[in-house]
């Protein structure tokens, strides 16, 4: 599949997800995480999981649906409390992986004592809703993870890639890709090319952009190939109509002309895009198709 073929479409003409759902999720949305339920958890709240943060945030976000387009509603307890998690500042950035033969969902989230100094950690829940997060130090935060041969990667921000032997511990820090300024990004595989979306602090506006890698020879050699933008801040409701200025690092407060924390989901062939909106206003839906050259 080359660079050029794929384009994003949005689903609905509105995000899925917004603060004035609940006053528990707060106005800063962001990081998002979308499984479906498996069939072995008993009495789930609905077919789908989509969990997400505040940047600020004192426990991780979830919303339910029985369709991906809605309506959502909000698990007004969430899950994973500040308290619980072993950080003391903040904790945000849930990426959720689920182990069908352990009947484990995992959870590696982000978080620190302070602002400048965060980690990812793991958590692990037999239903999704509670959790137990162990006390280690993985690697950078931000991680997005994926299995190719007999390891388990991820990359964390901004660009560094780390694996694992068993995707639970021992993650060993490997190439950084990408810029300096590389955000948050979502990834998938197909063969041994690995696709990533992701954006760039300091783009004016910030949007979604798509590389690949090559996962070819050593993995300390990987590097990226060229990026495109694959979705800009077009509609009002993504920001579409406010003034054009470079992103800055850090939370945004306010709604922006942005586009940040892309995530991928696969289901039945098809590929979608969960994204925050005007900087992190928001969630919205969109589906990666492959268009003409």
């Amino acid at each position: 599949m080359e660079n050029n073929e794929l384009v994003a479409v949005r689903i609905l003409d509105r995000p899925i997800i917004v603060p004035a759902m609940s006053p528990r999720i707060g106005t800063n949305i962001n990081g998002p995480s979308l499984i479906r339920v498996p069939s072995w958890i008993e009495r789930p709240l609905a077919r789908y999981y989509l969990y997400f943060a505040h940047h600020r945030g004192d426990h991780i976000r979830l919303a339910y649906a029985d369709h991906l387009i809605g309506p959502w509603a909000i698990y007004e307890d969430g899950v994973l409390p500040l308290s619980q998690s072993g950080f003391t500042h903040h904790l945000a950035s849930p990426e959720i992986v689920v182990d069908h033969e352990k009947k484990q969902i995992r959870m590696f989230f982000h978080g620190g004592d302070e602002i400048k100094n965060q980690f990812t950690r793991l958590a692990t829940s037999p239903d999704g809703l509670h959790f137990t997060a162990q006390p280690d130090n993985l690697m950078n935060p931000y991680a997005r993870l994926f299995t190719y041969g007999s390891w388990v990667y991820a990359i964390t921000m901004p660009g560094t890639i780390y694996r694992s032997s068993d995707g639970l511990s021992g993650f060993t820090a490997g190439p950084t890709l990408f810029s300096p300024n590389m955000r948050h990004c979502a990834v998938w595989l197909e063969d041994s090319v690995l696709h990533v979306v992701y954006s760039n602090r300091g783009d004016a506006p910030e949007c979604l952009l798509y590389a690949r890698v090559p996962l070819d020879g050593d993995w300390l050699t990987w590097r990226e190939g060229p990026s495109r933008i694959l979705l800009a801040p077009e509609r009002d409701w993504e920001g579409g109509r406010l003034p054009i200025e470079p992103s800055v690092i850090g939370p945004a407060d306010k709604p922006v002309r942005q586009l940040r924390d892309p995530a991928v989901y696969e289901e039945d062939g098809r590929r979608y895009l969960i994204y925050s909106v005007a900087g992190e206003a928001g969630l919205a839906l969109a589906e990666i198709l492959s268009g003409q050259p």
